[in-house]
């Protein structure tokens, strides 16, 4: 399918159809015991991978919890809440450490047979650049040194140049990715949660998480139960958010 005709398909997502669809969503606090069918849970995740992200290095990765014996462990890890009682947590994890991988991934998986020049050139030689930060932040130390010079004279882009603009940096492309997540799964007939209540450090045991990944969600999913949603919903006016210019 080329470009031209993935655009295409937009029209058939009208504003009202998306309004609905996002309007729709609230976080559920209980759910029945009905399982997440697993062809829904791959292709919500098919979805949650197609969100934008930075240098399209792909900063994430997912856990996918269905087992009750493993969910048993994790009800506590969650501080005991009525939403870590789902069938199904999918634990959402940053990656600032794969950016290598990423790197070299995009260059062996262009999908347009050898990618152009100016593109392996970023990839073996930019990004690696903006992205290494060398052991104990050297090279970002020595990076933000430099920046502050050549910035003096013309713009230039001045992050990630320390392990935790890096942090900072897989966490918000990985959090447009959960938006997609949620969104994906309200579109199946299914509610989530987004659950920051967790014990990061049992979570790590629980799941042998990798030492450099970051939990920033445990999304729980699955169909509503009684009283499944707390409170109404709020939202403070518009106007106090936003600044036109």
């Amino acid at each position: 399918m080329n470009a031209a005709t993935e655009l295409s398909r937009a029209d058939a997502a009208t504003p009202q159809a998306l309004r609905a669809l996002i309007e729709s969503r609230r976080a559920v606090r209980r759910f029945t015991a009905e399982p997440v069918l697993k062809e829904v849970i791959r292709d919500c995740l098919e979805l949650a991978v197609l969100a934008p992200n930075s240098c399209n290095l792909q900063p994430w990765s997912f856990q996918v919890i269905q087992d009750p014996a493993l969910l048993a462990r994790l009800h506590p890890v969650c501080m005991s809440q009525n939403a870590a009682k789902a069938p199904l947590i999918i634990a959402v994890l940053a990656r600032p450490d794969t950016w290598r991988t990423a790197c070299a991934g995009v260059i062996q998986h262009w999908p347009e047979g050898e990618p152009p020049a100016l593109i392996e050139r970023f990839y073996r030689k930019t990004a690696p650049f903006q992205y290494n930060q060398g052991l104990l932040g050297w090279r970002g130390f020595l990076k933000r040194q430099l920046l502050r010079i050549v910035g003096l004279k013309k713009a230039l882009m001045r992050t990630p140049n320390s392990h935790a603009d890096m942090r900072v940096w897989a966490v918000k492309s990985t959090a447009l990715a959960a938006e997609n997540l949620m969104l994906a799964f309200q579109s199946h007939g299914y509610c989530t949660c987004p659950m920051e209540g967790f014990d990061q450090v049992r979570l790590r045991r629980v799941l042998s998480l990798p030492k450099q990944a970051i939990p920033i969600m445990l999304l729980a999913v699955g169909k509503p139960g009684d009283k499944a949603v707390y409170n109404p919903r709020l939202r403070f006016p518009l106007d106090q958010h936003v600044s036109w210019h």
